[in-house]
């Protein structure tokens, strides 16, 4: 039977089993540039394990998803973290699952405003990038090298995301 995911709000206290919240966090600022500018300092960390393995910078442009969306697939990947910044403003869903033995959990899923990025930590179970409403763009920052750092996994039974009220 099919089952229907709730979203949720993205706080940093829901989303810390699965990775880091990337939003300007006042106990982290401090003023740089004579201060003209203010520095939302280290509000995650890339990670990229491995010989020959390098953090890179990336522009994701995703297609917006049509809903009611079914969640047929989980992925993650072992080799290093993978974060993503939305630059065109426009919220975004994030879907992450703890591991059950090999495999993802039940998901779970959050309404990340257009101010809010995230870091997936190593090894955690995400859906693909799920931009809401027009084509969006993301800095991401993941690792890049030798190795397979993707395993995906597919439900037998799809969960549904309902249209997110924004």
């Amino acid at each position: 039977m099919t089952e229907f995911l709730d979203i949720q709000p993205l706080t940093k206290s829901a989303f810390a089993p699965f990775g880091e919240v990337i939003e300007a966090d006042p106990a982290t600022m401090r003023f740089i540039n004579n201060g003209t500018t203010e520095r939302f300092h280290a509000l995650a960390s890339a990670e990229a394990a491995g010989e020959g393995a390098r953090v890179i910078i990336n522009l994701f442009r995703g297609q917006p998803r049509a809903f009611p969306y079914e969640v047929g697939m989980m992925e993650r990947h072992p080799f290093g973290s993978q974060s993503f910044s939305p630059i065109s403003g426009r919220p975004f869903l994030v879907v992450v699952s703890e591991d059950e033995g090999g495999r993802p959990g039940r998901p779970h899923v959050f309404l990340a405003r257009g101010d809010q990025g995230v870091n997936y930590f190593r090894n955690v179970w995400h859906h693909p990038l799920m931009s809401l409403g027009a084509v969006s763009d993301f800095l991401v920052v993941d690792r890049d090298g030798p190795g397979n750092n993707l395993e995906e996994f597919f439900f037998d039974t799809p969960f549904i995301i309902s249209e997110p009220a924004l």
